[in-house]
């Protein structure tokens, strides 16, 4: 075991939270702002680095300054400049934040299901008799089931599993995709992404964003959608062609996008995504509800392996990118 290890971080404090204290062997070193390192100003070099993984001049000295692990505190590690990377580990936080994402994907399938958009009164509106007051007031107005209902999740990732186990809880068909396809206890688990969509009422796009996936809802898989099918993106805007997404919402053929993330980030004023009809946009949140402590504690349990000379949990593969 090391007797005393050196460890940068780029983070805010605050998330790094009680970890100094609980690790009195590790020397934890806030490292100057982006701006300071950029412009050269000297680093000692480390084995550990922590970081939330943007790409950027500063992190790229950080990580050359670096000689044995590197960790995101973000899940996404999209932005990472892999390019300095040299023989060093690489980990991020993968699955600390399905938990909440799961959930923020099963109320978007609620929202659209429930028509909770125009089933809420709002106003009192006047009738020619209490008769025609009470037939309205009690008229059927068509909602949806989730139960019964197909999703499919393309990604079957820990935030993609985390959603099977939701949707399978409440009766629907869950089909998925992933690259070697298993026999899955609550899933149809199939490589091909068209196939996954053909039938599905919700398209979840929860896939990692790699130079393979850029565009992987493209015009072709909106156009193998189920027409009036509802797509929600909590993963990479860089996933969905956004483009191609407009043509199908406006001819109908996606009723309604549910978009936690979309490219660029923020989106300029005026982009269409803010008004368009059937679109639900917002600002990259789906993972709120837990705070740091999940990311917290996995950068716990990795530094307590590092300096046990274990295997460390969460391990990025460069090639792949995820």
């Amino acid at each position: 075991m090391a007797e005393h290890v050196r460890l940068h971080y780029t983070t805010s404090p605050a998330i790094l939270g009680d970890l100094p204290e609980r690790f009195p062997s590790v020397e934890f070193v806030r490292l100057p702002r982006d701006a300071e390192l950029a412009a050269g100003v000297p680093i000692e070099p480390a084995p550990i680095l922590v970081t939330v993984g943007l790409g950027s001049p500063g992190l790229v000295r950080a990580i050359q300054s670096t000689t044995s692990w590197i960790h995101s505190m973000s899940t996404g590690i999209n932005a990472f400049p892999f390019d300095a990377l040299g023989e060093q580990v690489l980990t991020c936080s993968r699955g600390t934040s399905a938990e909440p994402i799961r959930e923020w994907v099963l109320g978007t399938m609620l929202h659209v299901a429930k028509r909770f958009d125009d089933t809420f009164v709002t106003e009192t509106v006047e009738y020619e008799s209490e008769d025609a007051a009470r037939r309205a007031w009690y008229a059927d107005p068509q909602l949806g089931m989730l139960q019964g209902s197909t999703v499919a999740i393309l990604g079957f990732g820990s935030i993609g599993r985390g959603v099977a186990e939701l949707a399978h809880a409440f009766g629907m068909r869950v089909v998925a995709t992933r690259r070697t396809p298993a026999p899955d206890p609550i899933a149809t688990v199939v490589a091909d992404a068209v196939e996954a969509v053909a039938d599905a009422d919700h398209v979840v796009v929860a896939a990692p964003l790699t130079p393979a996936t850029v565009h992987l809802v493209d015009a072709e898989l909106l156009a193998a959608m189920k027409p009036g099918a509802h797509l929600i993106n909590v993963a990479r805007g860089e996933l969905v062609d956004q483009e191609a997404l407009r043509v199908a919402l406006d001819s109908g053929r996606v009723a309604r996008a549910s978009l936690d993330v979309v490219t660029p980030e923020p989106l300029p004023a005026g982009h269409w995504l803010y008004d368009h009809p059937r679109v639900k946009l917002s600002r990259h949140i789906s993972w709120s509800g837990l705070g740091w402590d999940r990311q917290r504690e996995l950068l716990a349990t990795n530094i307590e392996r590092f300096l046990a000379g274990h295997e460390l949990l969460g391990i990025v593969d460069p090639a792949e990118r995820y």
